[in-house]
C-alpha cells in the first residue's frame, strides 16, 4: 500500500492520494469494483486540481474583496438586474472579449460586485487582475523607469479579464493617457475589461483629458460593454 502512495507522490496526484488514504482507512475501497475505484480516484484528482487552480488564479488577481455572486443584493432598488448578473455570470461576456462598465456613488457596491465577477471567472479557469486605477498607472510609470514595461503591459494583456477599479478620481496626465490607451487597445475585442467608476460614463471624456484619446478609449469600450448604473444610498453608511 505504501508503494502507491508513495507513486501519487511523486507523481504529485494530491488528489488521489487523500482520496485513497480516506478509502484504506474506512475499507471503503473493498466495495468498489476496480473501475468504480478508478473513477473515484480521477474525480478527487480533478477536483483537487480545479480548487488549486482557482486558488492560484484569485491569490493572483488580489481582489478588493472577497466576494461571491451569491453574496450580491439583488434588491431591484440599487440598480441590479437579476437577468443580467445571471448572464454575466455564465461567463459569456469573457469568451467574446467585451466589457462591463459599473457606476454610482461612493459605497454603493460597486467594488464588491467586481470582485464578485472577477472571482466568478476565476472559478471559471479564467486569469484576473484586479488594480485600484491610480495605483496601475503609477506601476506603468515606473515599469517605464525601471525598463520592464514591455513585460508588465504584456502580463496585463494576458490577463482573461482586467478590472479597473476607482476610475476617475483624478484627471490624467498625458502618459497616463497612453498607458490606459495602450492597454485598452492591447485588449480591444480578445479580453474583457471591467471598470468601476463613481462618474457616469458621460464623464469619462473629461478625466481622460485629450479629445482624441478619450474618443478612442471609449470608443473600444462603450459599444460592445454591459452597463450597470448602482443606486442607493452608501452600504457603508447601513453597515
Amino acid at each position: 500500500m505504501n508503494t502507491i502512495e508513495n507513486q501519487f507522490k511523486q507523481l504529485r496526484l494530491q488528489g488521489m492520494y487523500i482520496t485513497w488514504k480516506a478509502l484504506m482507512e474506512t475499507r471503503q475501497h473493498h466495495e468498489l469494483s476496480f473501475a468504480e475505484g478508478l473513477e473515484v480516484l480521477l474525480q478527487a484528482e480533478a477536483q483537487d486540481r480545479t480548487n488549486r487552480r482557482f486558488e492560484r488564479l484569485t491569490k493572483t488577481a488580489r481582489f478588493r474583496y472577497q466576494a461571491t455572486i451569491a453574496e450580491l443584493n439583488f434588491n431591484t432598488s440599487r440598480g441590479i438586474n437579476t437577468s443580467q448578473i445571471t448572464e454575466l455570470a455564465t461567463g459569456g461576456y469573457l469568451a467574446k472579449g467585451e466589457s462591463v462598465l459599473i457606476t454610482g456613488s461612493t459605497g454603493c457596491g460597486k467594488s464588491f460586485l467586481a470582485s464578485a465577477l472577477g472571482h466568478q471567472a476565476c472559478s471559471q479557469g479564467s486569469k484576473v487582475l484586479y488594480f485600484n486605477t491610480q495605483k496601475l498607472l503609477m506601476q506603468t510609470k515606473m515599469s517605464r523607469l525601471d525598463g520592464s514595461f514591455l513585460k508588465f503591459f504584456e502580463k496585463l494583456a494576458k490577463a482573461n479579464l482586467l478590472i479597473l477599479d476607482d476610475f476617475g478620481l483624478s484627471h490624467l496626465d498625458k502618459q497616463q493617457q497612453m498607458d490606459l490607451m495602450e492597454i485598452i487597445e492591447d485588449r480591444h475585442g480578445q479580453s474583457s475589461t471591467i471598470i468601476a467608476s463613481q462618474l457616469p460614463v458621460g464623464s469619462w471624456y473629461e478625466i481622460i483629458g485629450e479629445a482624441t484619446i478619450a474618443d478612442a478609449i471609449l470608443d473600444r469600450l462603450v459599444h460592445t460593454s454591459h452597463r450597470i448604473e448602482l443606486k442607493g444610498e452608501s452600504l457603508r453608511k447601513k453597515l
